[in-house]
């Protein structure tokens, strides 16, 4: 059961079994295959209508008006559907499934009746098929291996939809307005087990903007396609088309963002399987939400631009790597997509391979698995550094309000390994932060006023305007302050005898590391706030 709690549940109802009464006066539904005679009132009950009294003989027969309780016969599908009481192939194939889904609601009316006719009637001596080789016939009389309890959707509020209350949301009126990918999507990232949903058409909004980020995305691939064909550098016949492999199949690594996206992927792909596996839906949607749109579109595309060079003397190589990679990881991205948009990225995927694509739908296509090949943790490490370093960049430049279009020199201090992977990307760093010049300094910058500083590097952007002291004390007590609130949890967790018991050695290391990075941060705020005492 997921989530686990209504295992308890289930199996108190089932060690509690009492008799139910199986007759309804409904208006329709199974009629109750008894007869009553009208001479001697015995009851007669027969596959077909009988036509004497099983006690008296005589012909005076009635069937019972009412029909069979909606559950009783609803309890029964799982296998009459599929051939019972003939030993059938479908029968065979089908039963037992693998999964249900369903509401907790009816738990107790559907879940466990299903289970229990499934136990008596598909159990010796009614199974009409032999019970597998070593195998439990109790367990092959169960009409399932598991169930999933799925949330139920409430409005905002978390109040249930009610007419009487006038809370009621029509769901085509929200797919008209927002899109049918855009509502689906909505719903898998609030489908959190054990939690209902609380939908607010607000955050479909949100999602609707994410469709168009797609869209645009798409937009841009094709148009660099087009680009590469008439530049005879590449076309979509050249994309990979074998996508049984794990990973990205086709996708050439050349620099540290081709390094880092591949890894990223992979580890995204691995986490939303795994995430899929334990039913944990918000979690993979919020996944693929994370990883298209901040590091696929924000990141990754920004970053690639400046190789998808088509004209005077370029490098077609260069050129033929980044559209053949762009296209590749866009396709597999798709198909990781696919099933929390099907719509969309069915569109978009036919497209992607020229209308003409192997398979006849997106969705028959193998799911991304992780390539533990193509994982790169040092490249993961070195481009969040070099990400760090660009948003502290745009940040000082927001506080400076230095015109966007303005480029601004700026100067790092940094370890030598640091200060090699800013030196290998000083162009991304100029062309993403907006910088005219890149300076690296042996002195630390931690006292001069304006500047950032991480665990890994300190960085000022040089600009003539005057700091306002007043604000960057305000900045820089509040950071200070965050800092050793920080501090005094993570003491507060090493000075715990009992956490420190229970807690993986992992977790206590991550714990006690950061804490000597947080001591480094406060000697660097501590340092910049003597500075602009000194200024004043």
């Amino acid at each position: 059961f997921t989530p686990e709690n209504y295992k308890t549940i289930y199996l108190n109802w089932m060690e509690n079994i009492y008799d139910w009464c199986i007759s309804r006066q409904l208006w329709w539904g199974h009629r109750i295959p008894a007869w009553h005679c009208g001479d001697c009132g015995e009851i007669t009950v027969a596959r077909e209508t009988p036509t004497a009294c099983v006690k008296c003989g005589k012909g005076n027969l009635t069937q019972d008006p009412d029909v069979l309780d909606t559950w009783f016969s609803s309890a029964l599908l799982p296998f009459t559907t599929l051939g019972w009481p003939r030993a059938t192939r479908d029968l065979e194939t089908y039963y037992p499934t693998s999964l249900l889904i369903t509401g907790f609601d009816i738990l107790f009316f559907w879940v466990a009746r299903m289970i229990m006719m499934g136990c008596h009637f598909m159990a010796p001596p009614h199974r009409p098929l032999p019970v597998p080789k070593g195998a439990s016939a109790l367990a092959e009389s169960a009409p399932y291996r598991e169930v999933y309890i799925h949330a139920l959707v409430r409005d905002a509020e978390r109040q249930k939809m009610s007419k009487t209350k006038g809370n009621v949301l029509d769901p085509i009126e929200v797919i008209e307005k927002y899109g049918t990918d855009a509502t689906r999507f909505t719903l898998a990232s609030m489908a959190s087990p054990g939690t209902d949903i609380a939908f607010n058409p607000d955050r479909t909004e949100g999602y609707r903007s994410f469709a168009n980020k797609i869209w645009n995305a798409a937009r841009f691939m094709f148009m660099n396609v087009d680009r590469a064909t008439e530049a005879g550098v590449w076309s979509l016949g050249d994309l990979a088309r074998d996508v049984s492999e794990s990973g990205v199949p086709g996708f050439a690594v050349q620099t540290l963002e081709d390094r880092w996206i591949l890894s990223r992927f992979n580890q995204v792909a691995k986490q939303v399987n795994e995430a899929l596996k334990g039913y944990r839906f918000h979690e993979a949607a919020n996944a693929v939400y994370a990883f298209f749109w901040g590091e696929y579109c924000d990141w990754y595309l920004e970053l690639l631009k400046p190789r998808l060079q088509f004209e005077g003397s370029f490098d077609k190589s260069a050129t033929k790597s980044a559209v053949g990679n762009l296209v590749s990881l866009f396709e597999a991205s798709l198909r990781l997509l696919s099933p929390f948009m099907p719509f969309i990225t069915e569109e978009i995927w036919h497209a992607v391979y020229d209308g003409k694509p192997e398979l006849k739908s997106i969705a028959l296509a193998r799911y991304p698995r992780a390539n533990e090949h193509q994982i790169n943790v040092q490249a993961e490490t070195e481009m969040a550094i070099l990400q760090d370093l660009i948003v502290a960049v745009r940040n000082i430049r927001a506080e400076l309000k230095i015109e966007p279009k303005a480029k601004a020199p700026v100067e790092i201090h940094a370890s030598a390994d640091v200060r090699k992977i800013f030196e290998a990307n000083a162009g991304a760093i100029e062309r993403q932060a907006n910088v005219e010049s890149v300076k690296f300094t042996e002195q630390s910058l931690a006292k001069e006023a304006g500047a950032r500083s991480t665990a890994r590097f300190d960085v000022r952007v040089i600009f003539e305007r005057k700091i306002d002291v007043k604000a960057e004390r305000e900045r820089l007590t509040k950071e200070r302050e965050k800092i050793e609130k920080e501090m005094a949890n993570a003491e507060r967790q090493l000075g715990n005898e009992g956490f420190l018991a229970k807690a993986p050695a992992k977790v206590v290391e991550g714990i006690k590391a950061r804490l000597e990075e947080l001591k480094m941060l406060r000697a660097k705020n501590q340092a910049g706030l003597d500075e602009l005492d000194r200024l004043q």
